[in-house]
């Protein structure tokens, strides 16, 4: 399995309790605090998903952008959606879940956007107007009908920072890795009312491979 470079930082600086130990002759403790760097390593695991075997074709699957549990389907909570329509979904990553972000959809990055803000609990409805967060706009163009997602990446209670690797212009394909979550986070998806939302509150998502919306069969949206 692979692990994000992001983590090995992290990794390091949970290791030096076992180092300590060692240098203190102590192999024993050395030993049982090895679990603290490994638990570190895991959290920063990144699984190969269906996407990485090649390139989703069909143009009206919107996919999970991340691994965790669906906490609101529907109309948009109050205060969180951005100016226009929008249904809402929102996943809640616990720490025990892959951290690893991809995109929903494939189209091109038009505006990416960063907000300072507060630390509460990810599963609120108050994190996801308060928190800190980071905002991605995709457009992509079927059958001649422009077509919008919205995305952002939030901050939770234990999680203090937001990694997106993405930049205005470039052009990302459904379901490919394009950053990550520290620590417990939720992660929000807009989309437009003509589109089919296939999750539940309660369902569990994988990213990149969960189908949680579905555009209209292309040719026949209005």
């Amino acid at each position: 399995m692979k692990f994000d470079r992001d983590g090995l930082p992290f990794v390091g600086l949970a290791a030096v309790p076992s180092a300590l130990a060692m240098l203190r002759r102590r192999p024993r403790w050395a030993l049982a605090l090895l679990a603290l760097p490994a638990a570190v390593g895991l959290f920063f695991r990144d699984p190969d998903r269906q996407p990485d075997h090649g390139p989703i074709i069909d143009p009206d699957v919107v996919l999970a952008p991340a691994d965790g549990k669906i906490m609101h389907v529907g109309e948009p909570q109050p205060g969180v959606a951005p100016p226009g329509e929008w249904q809402q979904i929102v996943t809640f990553l616990s720490v025990a879940d892959v951290h690893i972000n991809r995109s929903p959809y494939a189209g091109e990055v038009t505006e990416i956007s960063y907000r300072p803000g507060r630390f509460l609990a990810a599963f609120t409805p108050e994190s996801g107007v308060e928190n800190e967060r980071s905002e991605i706009w995709l457009r992509r163009e079927v059958d001649g009908s422009e077509r919008v997602v919205v995305f952002r990446q939030i901050v939770g209670l234990l999680a203090r920072r937001v990694v997106t690797r993405l930049g205005v212009g470039e052009t990302v394909t459904t379901g490919q890795r394009m950053g990550l979550m520290k620590f417990g986070s939720r992660m929000d998806v807009f989309v437009p009312p003509e589109v089919e939302i296939k999750v539940i509150v309660g369902d569990r998502t994988v990213a990149g491979e969960t189908i949680i919306a579905r555009w209209p069969v292309a040719g026949t949206s209005a």
